[in-house]
């Protein structure tokens, strides 16, 4: 993807732009999560992720072909509907990803850009002008070897690589080639040399994000309605097959694991917050099983017998659900229209349990939110309750509904020790827990504009770069210089003697990407996890440079100096 900014790109050797103090959301913090070493726990994370994986595909796959030796057509189709299309649609995604990370890099300027700086050429890098554009690719034109000078090993080598994972690809089988590559990587960052540990490092967290968003997206296109529509069988036929109850209980386990899988590794991601512990994660886990199988359970009950209100119940919850996420303003995706279709896609993981889209304070709309799930969960089950069918006795109506109301209470119970016990920012207090009381936050600092004797503030940053945030409500006629710059650009570190904030000991030396765009707010993922270009300039940067590189961003004071972009492909 390629993103450019509706407002003039501040040039590197004229002028600099607006910094902030050190601050949350500028800054980092005491933990650096590029230093964190990949552990035995990590590998037998990943491993457990691996056999989630393969028991729910499977198990939907044998009771699929279950379905059609019985005869049971009815059940058949939609039992390998589930499973086929949202494959597809991952597979797709995922190949897509492969193609563009893996095509040549030689023509982009900002990764000729990247190994200008980290060999530290004196010459500093702009994507803004043609003059120094041409500047860095003469100067790079060494350092990065043309397209048309591969060897012929390399060449035969490159196709290799592209049939393997058309291979894998077809065979629907590139989440598994992605855990597998991921354990390679951490493997690699712990037996390799410090400078190439961070490199393996940055590339496992890179895989870590990619398996994340896609095993996230095709557990709510797979996983979540199988559970339903095998619930839903079960209800009708007033008996369940062994199985069933094996399908159903592995998209239950998936489903859970991965909401709890992905908020960790989104945590680990960033280092503006604190990592999520594996006993976090287990408790965080429990949380979903239980509360998402007592959502689904009531589900199943109720499309038992009333299909057709079931249909406008979902459409209305959906439409319901997304209209309050568009209207929290997310900060997710790098254009507009990626943003609404990030949206509804959101509501629909709304309609089976609860996600965090925005910052702010999230126990507030989480206790509202699991309030309208509590009052829908009892309105589906009395519904169903007063109109079963007469072959269902009074007693095993009874125990259904204490399985569903004590499921739901479990996995209130287990949110409950989750925040209150082990969120990564510490206990909740009572107050905290107040809904007309906003999450603990550190307020951030004033922007601070440098004096002329004073010269420009050091790169506060040491980490990769940030979401490029998406703004709206400018004012374009208070904006500097002319349209059409350009969103970042590479340079070596300045020099400079001003002493950094307490509590924060910022480097001054190696390369640095400046980002002319401020950094999204937690939730969202960093840049360089959702741009892929920017992935390829923090690699060919990390792998060519000594020293890990540094990212600067523009500190905006006002909304004023907010400035829009769109990104095209």
């Amino acid at each position: 993807m390629a993103a450019k900014s509706d407002g003039a790109a501040v040039s590197l050797q004229n002028e600099t732009p607006p910094l902030c103090l050190p601050g949350p959301e500028h800054s980092s913090p005491q933990h650096h999560h590029a230093g964190k070493r990949y552990s035995l726990l990590d590998c037998c994370w990943t491993l457990c992720a691996l056999l989630v994986f393969f028991s729910d595909g499977a198990s939907d796959l044998w009771l699929a072909a279950d379905y059609f030796l019985r005869g049971n057509y009815w059940c058949f189709a939609p039992t390998l509907v589930f499973v086929v299309v949202p494959s597809l649609v991952v597979q797709v995604l995922s190949f897509r990803w492969f193609a563009y990370d893996f095509s040549d890099t030689n023509g982009s300027d900002t990764a000729a850009a990247a190994v200008v700086a980290a060999s530290g050429a004196d010459s500093h890098f702009s994507t803004k002008g043609s003059d120094q554009r041409g500047a860095g690719r003469s100067a790079a034109a060494e350092a990065l070897p043309a397209t048309g000078s591969r060897t012929r090993a390399q060449s035969c080598c490159r196709a290799c690589v592209w049939l393997f994972q058309s291979l894998v690809h077809i065979l629907q089988l590139a989440q598994v080639w992605r855990y597998v590559h991921a354990l390679y990587l951490g493997v690699q960052s712990r037996w390799r040399g410090d400078h190439e540990q961070r490199h393996y490092h940055w590339r496992l967290m890179f895989e870590s994000a990619d398996i994340s968003m896609l095993r996230l997206l095709e557990i709510f296109l797979k996983s979540a309605p199988q559970l339903v529509l095998q619930l839903c069988i079960m209800v009708q036929a007033n008996q369940v097959l062994p199985l069933q109850g094996l399908s159903a209980s592995a998209s239950l386990i998936s489903l859970a694991w991965m909401m709890a899988s992905y908020q960790k590794a989104l945590r680990d991601s960033r280092d503006d917050k604190q990592p999520m512990t594996y006993k976090a994660a287990v408790v965080q886990m429990l949380w979903h099983l239980f509360t998402v199988g007592a959502r689904t359970m009531a589900f199943a009950l109720f499309a038992s017998i009333f299909q057709l209100y079931f249909g406008i119940f979902i459409v209305a919850h959906w439409c319901a659900m997304t209209f309050w996420i568009i209207q929290g303003e997310t900060d997710f995706c790098m254009s507009k229209w990626e943003e609404i279709i990030y949206n509804m896609m959101v509501g629909i993981i709304y309609v089976f349990c609860w996600f965090s889209v925005r910052e702010g304070p999230t126990r507030c709309r989480l206790v509202l939110y699991s309030l309208i799930v509590l009052a829908e969960n009892m309105a589906l089950t009395t519904a169903w309750f007063l109109y079963r069918g007469p072959r269902t006795s009074d007693f095993y109506a009874v125990v259904v509904v204490c399985v569903v109301a004590c499921s739901y209470a479990l996995g209130s119970f287990f949110m409950f020790v989750y925040y209150c016990l082990l969120h990564p920012d510490g206990p909740v207090t009572g107050g905290v827990l107040g809904c007309c009381m906003e999450e603990t936050a550190v307020a951030p600092a004033e922007p601070f504009v440098p004096s002329p004797a004073s010269g420009p503030p050091p790169d506060v940053v040491s980490s990769p770069p940030r979401t490029l945030q998406r703004t709206k409500g400018v004012d374009r006629g208070d904006q500097a210089g002319e349209g059409g710059g350009d969103v970042f650009q590479v340079r070596p570190a300045p020099c400079s003697t001003r002493k950094p904030a307490p509590l924060l000991s910022p480097r001054t030396e190696g390369p640095v990407i400046r980002i002319d765009l401020p950094r999204k707010k937690y939730p969202a993922w960093d840049a360089h996890f959702i741009d892929r270009r920017l992935r390829k300039t923090i690699l060919v940067l990390e792998s060519a440079a000594p020293v890990t590189p540094r990212v600067q961003y523009r500190c905006l004071g006002t909304p004023k100096e907010l400035m829009e972009y769109e990104t095209t492909v």
